[in-house]
């Protein structure tokens, strides 16, 4: 009898042993345990949006032929809204001058607009040629009224959304020249 009280006495100290060790691994010591945040929170810390590229082709038509207009420009024009829908003034930039292929691109920057305004329909519009002989401007492809630039390619490696703008067109005269009928 006296060893099985010793027996239950060595075995009810090895349990209490095993409680206390246990215990104190699962931090039920002293002191409130900090809740752990169910989900992290998301930084305030907006990310500055992507800058805006806009490229197209100015050309002139002289009769019959087109022929890309070197040191042309065009004008980006949009609207903007504020953080509470309401529209700001519209603003305008001017591309860089065409290059020998007609090719132009202009850039908009939206950090500019101090994150408070959302730029909204953007349109492109031809502006100057440089050529006396090729210099005035038509409607093709929305070149006087204003072409919505809305097809969005995002280069990650350039890491700007790129726009394209179909080919704009300025003419030698105001009117379009008649095909040749033939006699019939």
């Amino acid at each position: 009898m006296a060893f099985s009280k010793t027996f239950a006495f060595t075995i009810s100290l090895i349990l209490f042993s095993f409680m206390i060790a246990i215990a104190s691994a699962s931090d039920y010591g002293y002191g409130a345990k900090p809740a752990a945040p169910a989900y992290k929170p998301k930084s305030d810390v907006k990310e500055k949006p992507l800058p805006i590229g806009v490229e197209g082709i100015i050309l002139c038509r002289s009769g019959y032929k087109t022929f890309p207009i070197k040191g042309a420009i065009a004008r980006i024009t949009c609207l903007a809204v504020d953080e509470n829908g309401y529209e700001a003034a519209p603003f305008s930039i001017l591309s860089k001058e065409t290059d020998s292929k007609g090719y132009y691109f202009a850039t908009l920057f939206p950090n500019v607009l101090n994150n408070k305004l959302k730029l909204s329909q953007c349109k492109a519009f031809l502006e100057k040629s440089p050529l006396e002989t090729c210099k005035i401007a038509t409607d093709v492809n929305k070149g006087i009224s204003g072409a919505p630039i809305s097809y969005c390619h995002l280069l990650q490696n350039k890491k700007i959304k790129l726009y394209k703008v179909p080919p704009f067109i300025y003419t030698t005269s105001s009117s379009t020249p008649k095909p040749i009928s033939n006699g019939y």
